[in-house]
């Protein structure tokens, strides 16, 4: 073998790419890690959703484009989990294709990853849960060569690799709660971690604990709509930035509040006032709280702290303060 050497200044400079910035970086590995229940998957399938629509997500100024994307479960059912999920969400279902495992099951190292991505031209592989692809070798001496051999596949086929993983439950730093052998988060180039909110376990939130290939991204929360909650696949919404560190995230023993009473009192003040002359649309509530300088996802906690109420009537949603929405059900029902 011929010893060959170039420069750096003889290698083109390229801009970092992604699906949506700064989380998915393209063409690179990136892992979605948290503890079960915490709303990992329907995090991975609003982003498979805005990318087989083209749709931006809230914090993107654009839209990456239409795009395909594989999605391997082995922990829900694709008729009747995954697929309802991705069309509440507004999916292109045509656009999200599945590896059939029923008779050989896939691992990281499987060549059928590679020849699914060139098939079908997807841009981004999430794989569910990451320790059933990857077995016995989670903490043992072959993570880095399966690792490194994945790496080079998503820049082959410039598809970014979303690696759904569970948190280990040793104390510790936040850091290193990820599951299995380091070297797994060693490769990845961006990692999101999702958990509770300290304040509200229905209010989810996702950190961007690690990004190498530029400035993280800011915390961002989620929920499941009142309007839903019968049905969690049915409710998913993002509702903005939150200021949360990844200690305070996952450190139940120092978990603290990690924005101001004034806020919050100040959306509650703001909740007596507009609803004290009678019941509101719920987008009228919004889009005047808004005006305020008071986000979704403050409103929806000062909304829980004082009790307010939703409820349905011709056709639209209407927010009403304790009491008054059951006495004006009963009305309609008299």
């Amino acid at each position: 073998m011929n010893l060959e050497i170039q420069t750096i200044a003889e290698i083109a400079a390229e801009p970092v790419q992604f699906l949506t910035s700064p989380y998915l970086p393209l063409g690179k590995i990136v892992i979605l890690q948290g503890d079960p229940g915490v709303g990992k998957t329907s995090v991975a399938l609003s982003f498979a959703a805005a990318l087989t629509t083209g749709k931006p997500l809230p914090w993107d100024t654009t839209a990456f484009g239409v795009c395909d994307v594989i999605f391997q479960s082995m922990e829900d059912g694709y008729g009747d989990t995954i697929r309802p999920r991705l069309e509440r969400l507004g999916a292109d279902c045509s656009r999200v294709h599945v590896i059939n495992e029923n008779e050989y099951p896939l691992s990281l190292g499987d060549n059928r990853l590679e020849q699914a991505i060139t098939k079908t031209g997807a841009k981004l592989l999430i794989l569910d849960p990451l320790s059933q692809y990857m077995g016995a070798e989670m903490c043992g001496a072959g993570v880095r060569p399966i690792m490194t051999h994945l790496t080079e596949m998503a820049a082959r086929t410039n598809c970014t690799v979303l690696l759904i993983s569970h948190l280990n439950k040793k104390g510790g730093k936040a850091q290193y709660r990820g599951l299995g052998a380091i070297d797994i988060a060693a490769v990845a180039r961006s990692v999101l971690t999702v958990g509770k909110l300290p304040d509200d376990d229905e209010l989810r939130v996702f950190v961007h604990s690690k990004c190498n290939l530029t400035t993280p991204g800011a915390s961002q929360a989620f929920g499941f709509d009142e309007a839903n909650a019968g049905a969690s696949y049915a409710s998913f919404s993002w509702l903005g930035e939150y200021k949360i560190t990844l200690d305070e995230l996952l450190d139940t023993k120092t978990k603290k509040e990690p924005k101001t009473d004034t806020q919050k009192d100040a959306a509650m003040s703001f909740l007596q006032t507009a609803l004290a002359e009678g019941d509101v649309p719920s987008t009228e509530l919004m889009r005047n709280a808004n005006a305020q300088g008071i986000t979704e996802i403050t409103l929806r906690r000062a909304k829980k702290a004082i009790g307010v109420k939703s409820y349905q009537s011709g056709g639209g949603w209407y927010c009403s303060l304790p009491g008054k929405a059951d006495a004006h059900i009963s009305e309609m029902n008299a």
